[in-house]
């Protein structure tokens, strides 16, 4: 079997996973992988995607806190692929039956107001937006038990699974600093800073352009870059009201149905 042949089996396997909500082997466990090949095989489960009509409408980004960088033994962060199909309308309802062991983080999103085309300092981080607003992500392992290795999370998409996004805020506001509050029904659950994103959001953004140069990839404008959790996820059970608050930034919101 050819290279290419091999990495369409591996998001196969992921893409199924997905499709009938049974969690998988990892694939760390089956074939020897490195983070070019892991991306590879991520670009590969985004086509699938795409032959069923789903749309690529940004990026999310993962490891933005230092902690979690250092645990998994890399000094940047990683990014997964948004499709249209993984946006809830906000206040909108999440069906759990189609998913495996999701849980959920509040995050900021970025809405590109130009393309990203080259590095960007922090300043000029700024100026691409459209817009800033509050955010809820969330995360799906494709694997068992929730576990993974650095490749093995990268070729799944970095566990992208859904994500509800609230009102658009100036994107000039302050973002460093922003107390954030997750509840549900209405009692927090989780309590945290904007901070906690490489310690201010926009140095996400500026990682995040690098990395695309470097890839020789440009983002257009209208993206959505989800810029990393906030606080830890938690786990979601059904009929839950869940929400983010972000200090005087704004809210949203999602429900929960069905089973797990």
């Amino acid at each position: 079997m050819s290279k290419v042949m091999d990495l369409t089996a591996l998001a196969t396997q992921l893409d199924q996973a997905t499709l009938s909500q049974k969690a998988t082997a990892q694939l760390t466990g089956q074939v020897a992988l490195d983070l070019p090949t892991a991306y590879r095989i991520q670009a590969e489960g985004i086509r699938l995607r795409e032959q069923r009509g789903e749309r690529r409408v940004g990026l999310k980004l993962g490891f933005t806190s230092r902690a979690k960088m250092q645990q998994m033994g890399v000094d940047h962060l990683i990014w997964g692929e948004l499709t249209d199909a993984m946006q809830i309308e906000e206040g909108g309802m999440l069906d759990l039956q189609e998913l495996i062991h999701p849980r959920v983080e509040p995050e900021l999103c970025f809405i590109t107001g130009k393309e990203i085309n080259g590095p960007l300092s922090l300043a000029e981080a700024g100026r691409v937006l459209e817009g800033v607003c509050p955010a809820l992500e969330i995360i799906d392992s494709r694997y068992r038990d929730f576990r993974f290795t650095l490749e093995d999370v990268v070729a799944d998409n970095c566990s992208s699974a859904k994500f509800v996004v609230g009102a658009m805020q100036n994107p000039q506001r302050a973002i460093d600093n922003l107390g954030v509050v997750m509840n549900f029904h209405g009692r927090p659950v989780q309590v945290g800073s904007t901070a906690a994103i490489l310690g201010h959001p926009l140095r996400a953004l500026v990682q995040i352009a690098s990395l695309l140069h470097q890839q020789e990839r440009v983002l257009p404008a209208g993206s959505v870059i989800l810029a990393g959790a906030a606080t830890a996820a938690e786990a979601l059970r059904p009929g839950l009201h869940v929400s983010v608050d972000i200090s005087g930034f704004g809210r949203t919101a999602f429900h929960t149905e069905g089973k797990l």
